[in-house]
């Protein structure tokens, strides 16, 4: 098992900034794969970023240049830097961790909701213009 705590959300201005920071404790050796979702009312959650136990980062193209995923591994901590924040950011983000899909002849974390099973129960992001 594993337990999953986000803490950084809140309310910013468009432009502004935002650091999102997620808690894992228990069996976190078990998950290779950490991410950062998203999810607005009435829509799928979508994958942000998400980072391999190696460092390997990718990113949704919606957030690219402007999102930096990043973890601690010492101290279990998985990080979402937000800057240039823009009014669609606006939803609850959560914090997953997972295992890795085999394609293309390699294991890679993907942005897929379905491959992560632990969960935490998400801090809002509200960004106004």
């Amino acid at each position: 098992q594993v337990q999953l705590v986000e803490s950084g959300g809140g309310s910013v201005q468009s432009g502004g900034s935002l650091r999102l920071s997620c808690a894992a404790s228990g069996n976190t050796y078990s998950s290779y794969c950490m991410g950062w979702f998203r999810q607005v009312p009435g829509k799928e959650r979508e994958g942000v970023a998400v980072i391999d136990s190696d460092g390997s980062a990718s990113y949704a193209d919606s957030v690219k240049g402007r999102f930096t995923i990043s973890q601690e591994n010492a101290k279990n901590t998985l990080h979402l830097q937000m800057n240039s924040l823009k009014p669609e950011d606006t939803a609850m983000y959560y914090c997953a961790a997972g295992g890795p899909l085999y394609y293309s002849g390699g294991y890679y974390c993907v942005h897929e909701s379905y491959s992560y099973n632990y969960w935490g129960q998400g801090t809002q992001v509200t960004v106004s213009s």
